[in-house]
């Protein structure tokens, strides 16, 4: 589940109010990174991951042209249920739904509904589960059917980006190497990144410090470190940089109607190759 950055939520009314959207009020209320210290804390991380991960290949499954994205929501809440897990954008912010299924220009934060899969659809599928106290977070991207050149050029390139920005994520990276990585990544392959979305500090809830940019900021001296728990999560647009909000209040959508495309992992960072709970 993307971080929608500060900066771009506090000049943002409908975010600002808790009552409208308690995103803005409890991200900045739950300012604390999650660092493993102990073996029973990495051990319920990978258990979150799992859950993740198992709800991932059972939709990856299911994306079939003619398949609502409503019904592939109920699978997601089964597959939580089945290991006592809980959604957790519907525990955290009271999302509508157990998942955020996001298809073509839809980037991130869409809302399942009565819409069926048609052949070349690239649909994002960004699940977040909460298990015991423990949080973890990944999406992929996936064609219903075959996709067209740009959309798979638009996944190969997401997928690209996320592995060249772990590569790096080591204790004593700066998070500015990262973003770097995933900017130049998506520069070579001739699509855009898009504007204030990225990764996030995770753990004991969604969204935790740092936050983990997909274009670098130049002035951020933010270094990761040994234990730190953190998303990475290149999101990418065929057209221009910009987006949009739906009128749904969840639904960020390119703002020139270009396919999009997201790829998500949860790792643990350490001195050498970090640690993937998603996978």
């Amino acid at each position: 589940m993307a971080t929608i950055f500060v900066r771009r939520i506090i000049g943002d009314a409908r975010y600002t109010s808790a009552a409208s959207n308690p995103f803005h009020a409890r991200f900045v209320d739950n300012l604390r990174a999650m660092s493993i210290e102990t073996e029973e804390e990495l051990e319920g991380l990978r258990r979150a991951g799992r859950v993740v991960a198992d709800v991932l290949r059972e939709l990856r499954r299911r994306v079939q042209v003619g398949v609502r994205t409503d019904e592939l929501d109920r699978v997601a809440g089964r597959v939580f249920a089945r290991h006592g897990a809980r959604s957790a954008p519907k525990l955290v912010y009271g999302a509508p739904s157990e998942v955020f299924i996001s298809v073509n220009d839809a980037a991130v934060h869409g809302v399942p509904g009565p819409r069926r899969l048609r052949r070349g659809d690239l649909v994002k599928l960004d699940v977040t589960a909460e298990l015991d106290g423990f949080y973890a977070d990944a999406c992929i991207t996936v064609a219903c059917g075959s996709a067209s050149p740009a959309g798979r050029r638009l996944i190969s390139a997401a997928d690209a980006a996320l592995r060249r920005a772990m590569n790096l994520a080591s204790a004593g990276a700066l998070v500015r190497d990262l973003s770097a990585a995933i900017t130049d990544e998506a520069a070579a392959r001739g699509v855009a990144v898009l504007d204030d979305l990225g990764g996030h500090g995770i753990g004991r809830t969604i969204h935790e410090p740092p936050s983990v940019p997909n274009a670098p900021d130049l002035a951020d001296a933010t270094r990761l470190h040994d234990g730190l728990v953190i998303t990475i999560e290149p999101i990418l647009g065929a057209g221009g940089p910009e987006i949009r909000e739906s009128g749904d209040g969840w639904t960020i959508r390119t703002a020139d109607g270009a396919l999009a495309a997201h790829a998500e992992h949860t790792i643990v960072v350490t001195g050498g190759r970090p640690l993937v709970l998603t996978a």
